[in-house]
């Protein structure tokens, strides 16, 4: 007969030991490999804020907020990020236990008004020390990971088709990406359209293209060029219109003769996903922690565009492996994603803030393994690139 083996599980920590003790913040800059060019801003350097959150029990985890050129993109810079952090966000969570995701952000939302990108820094790193106090990936603490890797593509943004063809072709060889989105806006649209013209030429079948107006275009503009943006083959046409008009994006959509359509910065909160699925707006929605104000509010808005039928797409804002990680532990976990993503952000930087940049390869962004985001950040890599 065999003897019963006990299993003795050990005990979770104490709540008081998972309280948040201190939250830091340094903001950072770090140069890109080319300029990435949008309709409304350039950028040659990359700045972050990053979040240094440590618990009782004396695990730290980590957090990032990404801007692009200021406060252009949306009302957020990393300046305006550290001084609500530091001065009204931290406070607000000293002394609450980090795993009660749902109540911390309550208390977020108590102590500032929107400030999504500076809350879903906080939130990712409260998620990060949870999951290294547990030894549990971030995924685990999100209902579990499906999928261990994501198709990825890479942004075509310099403006410069011979320099952008020879980019892709690279990508392409090298077998890191096969999905280009182009961003347009910033030039005249014929000078948008011909340059278009001349990627699908030399990039053919070996290559989906999609497109990125960042809301450059007016209705009529939208009109008179989506059709042949059809006809060029482009695959995925991204926020035409401005953000407020939503029912443009209906009435653009409701027409036969041009590509499915994404939501981007009219989509930050559910309600306004709500909004874009009522008015039938959009065919996917480009899901961003910097959005959506943490990874508890990417799912809320990604169960409403599941909900209404709309597509997932996995946006970046050329955030670090730190805030592409985040992004990951919360798309491993979704049913369908069936756009893949664009956290491409470690490859564009000169240098990265972790002990191991994200893994590029056969086409996809590799989820990292280990507790927590599972990545680590570089102390001296942090130094290095803090403003002074």
């Amino acid at each position: 007969m065999l003897a019963k083996t006990q299993l003795h599980d050990p005990a979770p920590p104490p709540a008081r030991d998972l309280a948040v003790a201190e939250i830091r913040t340094t903001i950072v800059d770090v140069p890109t490999v080319r300029k990435h060019k949008l309709s409304q801003t350039s950028v040659t350097a990359q700045s972050y804020v990053i979040v240094r959150l440590r618990l009782a029990n004396g695990v730290e985890g980590i957090g990032e907020a990404a801007t692009l050129g200021g406060p252009r993109w949306s009302e957020e810079s990393v300046e305006g990020i550290k001084a609500t952090i530091d001065t009204y966000l931290a406070p607000a969570l000293l002394g609450h236990p980090a795993d009660r995701f749902v109540t911390a952000g309550e208390r977020l939302d108590a102590a500032a008004k929107r400030n999504n990108a500076a809350k879903a820094a906080i939130e990712t790193a409260l998620f990060d020390a949870v999951g290294r106090t547990l030894g549990l990936p971030v995924a685990a603490l999100l209902g579990g990971a499906v999928r261990t890797s994501l198709p990825v593509l890479w942004t075509l943004a310099s403006g410069d088709p011979d320099q952008e063809i020879a980019e892709a072709e690279g990508k392409l060889d090298a077998r890191l990406h096969r999905t280009f989105k182009i961003k347009i806006g910033a030039q005249a649209p014929e000078a948008d359209l011909a340059r278009l013209a001349r990627l699908a030429r030399a990039l053919g079948e070996r290559a989906q293209l999609i497109v990125d107006a960042n809301q450059a275009w007016d209705e009529a503009t939208a009109r008179r060029c989506l059709p042949r943006l059809a006809d060029l083959g482009i695959a995925l046409v991204e926020q035409p219109l401005p953000a407020w008009n939503v029912a443009g994006m209906g009435r653009l959509r409701a027409r036969d003769d041009i590509p499915p359509l994404l939501a981007d910065e009219c989509v930050f909160t559910p309600h306004d996903m709500l909004a874009v699925a009522q008015a039938a707006a959009a065919d996917a929605v480009s899901l961003k922690l910097v959005k959506h104000g943490g990874l508890v509010g990417l799912r809320k808005v990604a169960a409403v565009a599941e909900a209404a039928g709309i597509g997932l797409y996995g946006g970046c804002l050329l955030e670090s492996s730190i805030g592409a990680a985040a992004h990951l532990q919360a798309f491993a976990g979704l049913r369908d994603i069936a756009w893949g993503c664009e956290h491409f952000g470690p490859q564009i930087l000169t240098d990265d803030l972790v002990t191991e940049p994200l893994r590029f390869r056969d086409f996809a962004v590799h989820l990292p393994e280990g507790p927590g985001l599972g990545v680590t950040l570089d102390p001296d890599k942090l130094r290095h690139y803090a403003r002074s």
